[in-house]
């Protein structure tokens, strides 16, 4: 298969480069990416893209399955509607792209709680994003929604502290479905999700993501 990502260069987007690089069903994958990523391997392109200009990269947007990993915070953003832009206008936009030029299979890093009628902005955005994804009818699109992520070598102080706090609440057997989930693991299923799912709509929920 040839795969297609967008949000290669954060965590989770870099954990499931590396896998699809290493499973042989994965033949091409492609990265859409802002600047150069230095990393070199002979299934391996990279596109560098201007994410307000996805239309002239239409040529290049085609192949069997797309992964969505891109996201940011509000406090990176720097507002709520840059946010919006970058979580919601941007991956929709590739996905009517993709969809147009014949990509079957979609896989949508989303969120624990994404609903289109949530009164949190963060859950808002990522529920309008699996509802905008669905009118397209890719014939297998694959929704995961993951609570807390292990990063690897994270900065982010409260990060680290809920992630502690679930790890002692888990190592009571207390709100275990809320264990935090660490990328490698998640970039993982991303990538046996399209080759293990049958072609419809699936919606991977937090406390199925470990069994899965």
């Amino acid at each position: 298969m040839k795969a297609l990502i967008i949000g290669a260069t954060g965590a989770t987007g870099k954990d499931l480069v590396q896998v699809l690089l290493q499973d042989p069903d994965y033949t091409e994958v492609v990265i859409f990416v802002r600047r150069p990523t230095g990393i070199v391997h002979p299934k391996l392109a990279e596109i560098l893209t201007d994410f307000d200009k996805l239309e002239k990269k239409s040529d290049v947007i085609k192949g069997d399955v797309w992964f969505s990993c891109l996201g940011t915070t509000l406090k990176t953003a720097g507002s709520k509607a840059k946010q919006w832009h970058i979580d919601h206008d941007i991956p929709a936009k590739f996905a009517e792209i993709a969809r147009r030029n014949g990509v079957s299979k979609a896989v949508l890093l989303s969120a624990y709680g994404a609903s289109a009628t949530s009164n949190v902005f963060y859950s808002r955005i990522k529920g309008s994003l699996e509802d905008k994804i669905a009118s397209l009818a890719f014939e297998q699109y694959i929704i995961f929604r993951p609570g807390l992520l292990l990063r690897k070598n994270t900065d982010r102080f409260g990060e680290r502290i809920i992630s502690g706090v679930l790890k002692f609440l888990n190592s009571l057997r207390l709100i275990k479905k809320f264990r935090p989930l660490p990328t490698s693991v998640l970039a993982e299923k991303l990538a046996k999700a399209p080759k293990a799912l049958m072609p419809q709509m699936h919606v991977i929920e937090l406390e199925k993501i470990f069994g899965f």
